[in-house]
């Protein structure tokens, strides 16, 4: 009968079936805490996705800016252009015309008496 386990031995493998099994529960318990439940990591994906759109629609804004402000510079700028032609135009018409027409009008009247 000695092929036969004794109630000693037959008892130490049960208390090591035993301290095995708390020791794997205890792991699970362990990995199972450190994962993640699905309602927790869609409700940080949200969290997530709604910080970029916001980053985004910050950066949309500050772009949208920047072009209407290059495009008020334009805008300016043409002005700008256009003030300076009509001001050469104004020189013009109010200096330079008159006294042109002044040299005109003695060179013809000197044509005239000389002829």
């Amino acid at each position: 009968m000695p092929d036969e386990p004794t109630l000693g031995e037959v008892m130490r493998r049960l208390e090591d079936v035993r301290a095995d099994l708390k020791d794997d529960f205890r792991e699970l318990g362990h990995r199972l805490d450190s994962k993640v439940s699905l309602e927790r990591y869609q409700l940080e994906q949200l969290a997530k996705d709604e910080s970029i759109r916001l980053v985004a629609e910050r950066v949309r804004g500050i772009e949208e800016a920047r072009e209407q402000a290059a495009e008020r510079r334009r805008v300016d700028e043409q002005r700008a252009a256009d003030r300076r032609a009509a001001d050469r135009r104004l020189i013009f018409t109010a200096l330079i015309a008159p006294v042109l027409l002044l040299i005109l009008t003695v060179y013809i009247s000197a044509q005239g008496a000389a002829a």
